[in-house]
Order: C-alpha cells, then structure tokens, then sequence
C-alpha cells in the first residue's frame, strides 16, 4: 500500500525518479511497469495523475471487463479512463517519463508532489494540491466520522 509523500522535481526531459519510499510498495509482479492516467481532483482546483503498478492496473482492467459493454455510463467510464492511460517502464534509474498531455492534466511545472493514495500514488502540481486540501469546508474530524467505520 502506498502512504506518505514526496517533494521532488520534473526534469527538462519530463522524467521523474520513483523514490525509494514509493518504490518499496511496487511488486516485482508489476515487471517495473507502471500506467499513468488522468486522477480525479476537484474541477476549481485541478487534478493529480494516477499511478498504478501494472499488476493492479490489470486487475483494475478486470473489472472494466465485466462492465455492460452496451450500458451509455459503462462506455463512458472505460472510455474516459483508457482515453488518458499510458503504460510507462522505469528505466536502471527508476525514472519514468510523464506523457505530454498528463503533464497538462495535472498542471505540472517544475516541482511536484508525489503522494501515496493506498492501492496507487498520485502525482501533484504541490501548489494545486494545497488548494485542493484546502477547498474542503469541512474539518479532517468531521470528515473522518462521516467516512470512516472503525
């Protein structure tokens, strides 16, 4: 599961390094392959990229499959999801290249924000990130008894 986070940079190739506290929690299952894919952020403060060790993304896949393939939201959601996916290999240095158009999504810059999210990590503009954190009205105690059963 991946927790935490991590302040780091893009460089002017458009690579970052996979550090070594994110690293740990990819399975060799995963063949050192990742899919990056547009995240869900909030629309008036911006959006993260998604990262899935490929061993979870194909099980992620998996349910796609078992969608109503003629269903309007089934098409769209598979659509919407597949549109952005991109599958990237770490090179000997555990550096990925972020594509282009994620790079757009997300907003991203110089630096970033890389942050555990459980089954994948997420990728930030840190700046977007702190306004995303921030636009909830609502304190961490109150959200955490409203979504959270202990």
């Amino acid at each position: 599961m991946f927790k935490s986070h991590i302040y780091t940079t893009i460089d002017s190739k458009n690579r970052i390094s996979i550090p070594a506290k994110i690293r740990k929690s990819i399975s060799p299952a995963a063949d050192n392959t990742l899919v990056l894919l547009n995240g869900v952020g909030t629309d008036d403060a911006g959006h993260p990229i998604d990262v899935y060790p490929k061993d979870l993304w194909l099980q992620i896949e998996e349910n796609l499959k078992s969608l109503k393939s003629y269903n309007k939201q089934s098409q769209l959601i598979i659509r919407t999801l597949l549109f952005s996916a991109e599958e990237e290999e770490m090179d000997s240095q555990f550096r990925i290249v972020l594509p282009q158009h994620l790079i757009k999504h997300a907003k991203i810059e110089k630096d970033i924000l890389i942050l555990g999210a459980l089954r994948k990590f997420e990728i930030w503009n840190p700046e977007i990130y702190e306004k995303y954190r921030s636009s909830s009205d609502m304190p961490l105690e109150n959200l955490a008894e409203a979504v959270i059963d202990f």
